[in-house]
């Protein structure tokens, strides 16, 4: 009887050693194959093009572009790319953007070696994936009123320790207008002020300083 083929893997991050180590663990397991290692969103899609890997594992954070970015370039030329999201970070805003554009698994980056050659199996049989921990941080947050594109960019304004008049110049818009997005951006975020605002969100994903 002839040996399945094995699952082609291509992992994307840019740190070696975690690149690595996911490396030692592909190779190691008898049905998979390590066929590409990306160190940024560019270089994963010449890869994805070049080799189109059965499972892609993707780090959340590239020096270029987001690997959220990274994954809707490559599902936009290749829609059935089987992409896991493999990261130390879990604010819910991001595993939500990552899961709506297309991810099948989201994966924190302590997951034991074991489990996460098990997801790669299941995301190669064509199953999702979302840890129990990463799935209650999702439900969390769930009915909880997003903030607006333009609540967004004030918010990161007051992050960079702008203050309302230096925001109302740099966004063309009134000091009082200001004054009710951050209103606004505290009751959504539950916040009690503007220093707590900035540590939620950027906790969240919602920023990123």
């Amino acid at each position: 009887m002839s040996q399945p083929l094995p699952i082609r893997v291509l992992a994307v991050d840019d740190h070696p050693l975690l690149r690595e180590g996911i490396a030692a663990l592909i190779n190691n397991q008898s049905d998979m194959k390590m066929v590409a290692e990306a160190s940024s969103g560019r270089e994963a899609l010449q890869h994805f093009r070049a080799h189109q890997p059965d499972v892609t594992l993707m780090d959340l954070r590239l020096p270029d572009m987001s690997g959220i970015d990274t994954l809707m370039a490559i599902r936009a030329e290749f829609p059935q790319a089987r992409i896991i999201m493999l990261t130390t970070f879990e604010g819910d805003v991001e595993i939500q953007r990552a899961l709506e554009a297309g991810a099948r698994a989201y994966l924190l980056k302590s997951t034991p070696p074991r489990e996460l050659a098990e997801v790669i199996r299941q995301v190669h049989a064509g199953r999702k994936r979302i840890p129990p921990e990463v799935a209650a941080q999702l439900a969390e947050h769930l009915s909880d009123e997003s903030l607006t594109e333009r609540e967004v960019e004030v918010l990161q304004q007051v992050a960079g320790g702008n203050r309302n008049r230096d925001i109302a110049e740099k966004l063309f818009i009134s000091e009082e207008t200001v004054k009710v997005h951050i209103k606004h951006i505290m009751e959504k975020l539950g916040a009690n002020d503007r220093t707590q605002a900035v540590a939620i969100a950027v906790r969240r994903g919602i920023i990123h300083l």
